[in-house]
């Protein structure tokens, strides 16, 4: 399974476009995005990638309430979690939130094999035990390349897309 991992995303709908034209490029079978989203119609956007999207609230996401409200009742693909998502994909385990010290305590629990997170809108890889943990840039394109990162689930092979032309 293919796994496009995104975060960051700061109401750059622009660059959100170019994003998820690259998902379907690469065929990816869902979307993970850790957070700051800003405002529902980002949702919408993701929406037409026509993959289910699991996301969580990050610090700057304007209304939590208003971003949930939108996902449950007009959108189909959207499913949004507060603090922490968790997801188990055919025997592969992956745990998302915003915060890197979050983050980091779900990948010390050893329990999953990629724990993703957002928030500094810098690309980062690691390793703890056999955990991937990673964050997958920024989509908006306030700290550099834009990007985001495509995880192969049987292989653990991460590759990180640049956005061209990004910062809108």
């Amino acid at each position: 399974m293919k796994l496009a991992i995104m975060s960051d995303s700061h109401d750059n709908i622009w660059n959100l476009e170019k994003a998820l034209a690259k998902v379907r490029k690469e065929k990816a079978d869902l979307i993970v995005h850790c957070g700051d989203f800003v405002a529902p119609f980002m949702l919408k956007e993701l929406e037409k990638a026509g993959v289910p999207v699991y996301g969580v609230l990050g610090n700057n996401d304007g209304s939590g309430f208003l971003l949930a409200k939108t996902a449950f009742s007009e959108l189909k693909q959207i499913t949004l979690f507060e603090l922490t998502g968790h997801l188990e994909l055919d025997g592969f385990s992956l745990a998302f939130t915003h915060q890197r010290t979050v983050a980091e305590g779900l990948a010390a629990t050893g329990r999953y094999d990629l724990v993703c997170y957002g928030h500094s809108h810098v690309y980062r890889l690691e390793t703890v035990g056999k955990t991937l943990l990673l964050n997958p840039g920024e989509i908006m394109g306030k700290e550099g390349r834009p990007g985001f990162c495509t995880v192969d689930t049987l292989t653990l092979e991460v590759l990180r897309h640049e956005i061209l032309g990004g910062n809108h």
